[in-house]
């Protein structure tokens, strides 16, 4: 069993209570953060769109999905910092808080030049990858020249991000999130609808929304930590640091692999299927925000608990955060039973698919249901920094995803691709929940 807690065994019980209100003033905060990240996307491919090219609406598409890749997969460092963060701060460790973020900022400065040097080769093989040709090939390359300029940018703000969660502080999150994507909007559709820069507008708009952020990030990290306390992590903390960050990244690129393999084979079963799976799964990502607020919430108050060596502080962490977890998933639930058809109707491009997606509808409100305790488990996980069986337990239910899809896709069809998604979400529940009293033991004995 790894070590969680940031000064060992041997350190004091800090006692402290959780109530419902806890679990809330970082969970609603959060959906309002996460709820604001889609519209950045469907700004940016509006202003695109105006432009009456379809070539640079694809090459834009094509080329945010290569970063979609990157930076998702670079997403463990906002995670690993939180449960550092939130452990010592359970401990009142203030040199270890600080430590902690000290060493995710250097990881990802390190990484963000390292994606600046080797800009050439990942720019070639991602957009190789991606089928680019012709016009499309040229406006995603333009886009993907500005654009890689921000991941120096990016990743300090998912260490920053993680950080001030780590601290219980979601209305400053949120309100960096609310700058980074309101101001990625508003300087995109200035640039391309106002100024004509085109492709190099809504990049550059990332550019600098990110740098911004970043500044902003900067300001608070210098306001609100004790200079005093600073220390530059040592050669342990920083070996636990990029152990934990490499599970975590393994996690994040398992995750993202099930979701892309979703896609991948939608469009082996053909174009209407493709269409009409596509439209389901923003239904997906919308219902994502509402459970990763409760998920952010588990992250910080299970790592303050274990941080604080504080078993019933944990306890109450996991009961409220299923509590509102579940009444947060029905909610969403009923808003895609009840509106899931009018939105269908609203972006389908044909009858065919509308037809299909509504077949399918079914599968995308059962998911929050499904998929609740897992994202629950995910926070409660990244934050007690369970980094290893976080890692193995995301693979084995990936495992279970790609062999239910071999079995039921072909009986089955699409049916049976989301049967298999469903299966991926519902082993992670069970997976994950079955090992938490066994870990939770070692870490509280």
């Amino acid at each position: 069993m790894q070590n969680t807690g940031t000064k060992g065994h041997d350190a004091p019980v800090r006692p402290f209570e959780i109530a419902h209100r806890d679990v809330l003033k970082i969970a609603i905060p959060m959906m309002i953060a996460y709820l604001s990240t889609p519209l950045v996307g469907l700004v940016a491919t509006g202003v695109i769109a105006h432009m009456g090219k379809e070539s640079l609406v694809g090459g834009v598409a094509l080329a945010a999905v290569v970063f979609d890749v990157i930076f998702v997969t670079f997403n463990f460092l906002r995670a690993a910092t939180t449960g550092f963060t939130a452990q010592a701060l359970g401990a009142g460790d203030r040199v270890g808080e600080q430590r902690a973020l000290a060493s995710g900022l250097i990881i990802a400065l390190v990484a963000g030049l390292v994606l600046l040097l080797l800009q050439g080769p990942i720019g070639t093989l991602g957009l190789a990858a991606m089928g680019a040709q012709g016009e499309v090939a040229e406006a995603a390359a333009t886009y993907f020249h500005w654009r890689i300029w921000s991941a120096p940018f990016v990743l300090f703000n998912f260490v920053a991000f993680g950080w001030i969660i780590g601290r219980g502080e979601a209305l400053w999150s949120m309100l960096l999130q609310t700058l980074l994507n309101g101001l990625n909007a508003g300087l995109a559709y200035y640039w391309v609808i106002g100024l004509g820069w085109g492709v190099e507008g809504v990049a550059i708009a990332s550019l600098v929304a990110e740098a911004v952020t970043a500044l902003a990030g900067l300001f608070l990290i210098l306001k609100k930590t004790d200079h005093t306390a600073w220390r530059l992590p040592d050669l342990a903390v920083l070996k636990r640091s990029f152990s934990v960050n490499g599970d975590m990244m393994i996690r994040s690129f398992a995750l993202l692999i099930g979701l892309t393999f979703f896609t991948r084979q939608s469009g082996f079963l053909g174009i209407d299927v493709l269409a009409a799976n596509t439209i389901l799964l923003r239904f997906y990502f919308f219902g994502v925000a509402f459970l990763d607020g409760v998920a952010t919430a588990a992250e910080q108050l299970a790592g303050r608990a274990v941080g604080a060596r504080y078993r019933p502080a944990f306890d109450r962490t996991i009961r409220l955060t299923t509590i509102w977890g579940l009444i947060f998933a029905a909610v969403v639930s009923l808003a895609f039973f009840a509106g899931g058809g009018w939105i269908i109707e609203l972006t389908s491009p044909t009858a065919a698919v509308t037809a299909l997606a509504k077949s399918h509808l079914f599968y995308v409100v059962a998911l929050p249901f499904v998929g609740i305790i897992a994202f629950q488990m995910d926070g409660v996980y990244i934050g007690a920094t369970w980094s290893r069986q976080i890692r193995n337990l995301m693979l084995a239910s990936l495992v279970v995803y790609f062999v239910a899809w071999a079995i039921l896709q072909p009986l089955f069809g699409n049916d049976g691709l989301w049967i298999a998604l469903l299966l991926f979400q519902g082993a992670r529940s069970i997976a994950f929940r079955l090992m938490l009293p066994k870990l939770a033991a070692a870490t509280f004995r």
